[in-house]
């Protein structure tokens, strides 16, 4: 089967789903505009679902058929890697398609509000045996900053105690499944960064900061040097 190189339109949400298709491990997919019945609940509760944060950010969704062919298409079974793992690479491409940024956490679970959402673009996955799956991706616009006054500082105060995760991340790698399964103690994994080159700091898995690694009292910190313009909300 040939599959067109492009969706014959120009959507905001089309050149995101040819790369995440161009991607995909296993059988070449084909994508087209969804507009066929609604997708089955049970289906919807096995979606794989990241924000990607970057120059334009974006809510994805990606729905699977066949999950057992993940592992196959990972060449090895094994309880160190989940769906979550194989498909990242796959979204991480389909984000970047909207400008530098960053993936973040993936997450398994129901993605009908995404999905059902009028400002989503959807889309079915076809391949040569037919319906693959269904992916969704929703675009936002990075929303005016504005000067907080008095009755939205009241608001916060109430919220002003609730805990959230900040999280420093120096760096990343790629490994295939084979290098991941070949980890001992003791191995060294590199990663994508060089020595002062500076860290991402996280909010609840969002990137909103630069920083760089010192010690205070011998115990590692983070010295923020830069703090993002936009901090996408969930």
């Amino acid at each position: 089967m040939n599959f067109p190189a492009t969706l014959a339109d120009s959507s905001v949400g089309a050149p995101v789903v040819e790369a995440l298709v161009r991607h995909l491990p296993g059988p070449a997919l084909m994508a087209t505009h969804h507009a066929g019945a609604a997708i089955p609940a049970d289906r919807m509760a096995q979606a794989v679902s990241a924000t990607y944060v970057g120059t334009r950010s974006a809510e994805i969704s990606l729905v699977l058929l066949d999950r057992a062919g993940l592992a196959e298409a990972a060449g090895a079974e094994s309880a160190l890697v989940q769906a979550s793992d194989v498909l990242r690479p796959a979204l991480e491409q389909a984000g970047a398609v909207l400008g530098a940024g960053m993936l973040g956490e993936i997450r398994e679970g129901d993605a009908s509000a995404l999905f059902g959402a009028p400002e989503s673009s959807v889309f079915d996955l076809v391949g040569e045996a037919g319906l693959a799956g269904w992916f969704a991706v929703s675009v936002r616009s990075a929303p005016p900053r504005s000067v907080p006054d008095a009755h939205l500082s009241s608001k916060l105060g109430r919220i002003s105690n609730v805990q959230m995760t900040l999280a420093v991340e120096i760096g990343r790698t790629r490994m295939s499944v084979r290098e991941l399964l070949a980890i001992e103690p003791g191995a060294v994994v590199e990663l994508d960064r060089s020595v002062g080159t500076p860290a991402d700091v996280m909010l609840n898995g969002r990137l909103i900061a630069h920083g760089e690694i010192v010690v205070v009292d011998q115990e590692f910190a983070v010295r923020i040097t830069k703090i993002l313009d936009t901090i996408e909300p969930d």
